[in-house]
């Protein structure tokens, strides 16, 4: 082999192992964003309808997570539990300690306080799950809801509550509650009931919550996607790269080439 022909097979390779090392940091990101519960709005928009997608990534270090508890914040009155084949559910509700007024007007002297999942077998550490609840958004652009979750395992639990102080860096926490961002509400007024297309919704974003790896399911999957293009873009770069060379290295030779390679 010709020293041309050497040096830029030792490009190609060396081309190749960076984009290897590449894909190792992108899918340490992907396994990364996963490790804690997270949720996952389909709208954000205030006074409406929204479903909120609870991801339950690995369990206690090796232990199965074998029930879900999650709090909802005082802003919320209800909410209602997405069927889930692997989990029983239920509603715990609390007395109000005075009546409360809501805008159309009706006085409610209960709430919804936390939802409870309770897994029919313990969730496996190595598989993750999705748990849906269609909530009514309060009228509160720019409130941040936290929903502290408790994450009980077959051994140990993780609470999952710990909420940023002012000035508090939250990717700092090591156990940060989900939580989104109320965001004003939509132009066209359509936010504040429910329409038939909701259930519809539902379904899509616990289906496609399930099959993702991640708090944010969207992002993740395009994670992935770009990653198997990135990978197949070099391994069929670095086939072409060699196909070119060897035109050159037989002619340097004197070799003639066989018709068709």
């Amino acid at each position: 082999m010709k020293k041309s022909s050497r040096m830029s097979f030792r490009r190609t390779l060396s081309v190749t192992a960076a984009a290897g090392g590449t894909a190792a940091l992108m899918l340490a990101g992907v396994t990364a964003a996963s490790a804690h519960v997270g949720v996952t709005p389909d709208k954000t928009d205030a006074n409406s309808y929204a479903l909120l997608t609870f991801g339950i990534p690995h369990g206690c270090d090796d232990f199965g997570t074998t029930k879900v508890t999650i709090t909802l914040p005082g802003e919320l009155n209800d909410a209602q539990p997405t069927v889930n084949p692997n989990w029983t559910v239920e509603k715990v509700v609390e007395q109000l300690p005075e009546p409360k007024k809501l805008a159309d007007g009706a006085t409610i002297t209960k709430r919804t306080s936390k939802i409870v999942y309770t897994a029919k077998a313990p969730l496996n550490p190595e598989l993750r799950d999705a748990l849906v609840l269609s909530v009514k958004l309060p009228d509160a652009a720019g409130k941040t809801l936290h929903f502290p979750t408790l994450q009980n395992c077959e051994q140990g639990q993780t609470d999952w509550s710990e909420i940023a102080k002012d000035g508090q860096d939250p990717h700092s926490l090591k156990a940060p509650a989900p939580s989104l961002t109320v965001t004003a509400a939509a132009a066209d007024g359509h936010g504040s009931h429910a329409s038939a297309s909701t259930d519809t919704a539902a379904d899509t974003a616990q289906a496609s919550s399930v099959t993702g790896s991640g708090a944010d399911d969207g992002s993740q999957a395009r994670s992935w996607a770009g990653l198997v293009a990135g990978v197949g873009g070099l391994a069929l770069g670095g086939v072409a790269l060699m196909r070119s060379r060897k035109p050159a290295a037989a002619a340097a030779s004197g070799t003639p080439s066989e018709p068709g390679k």
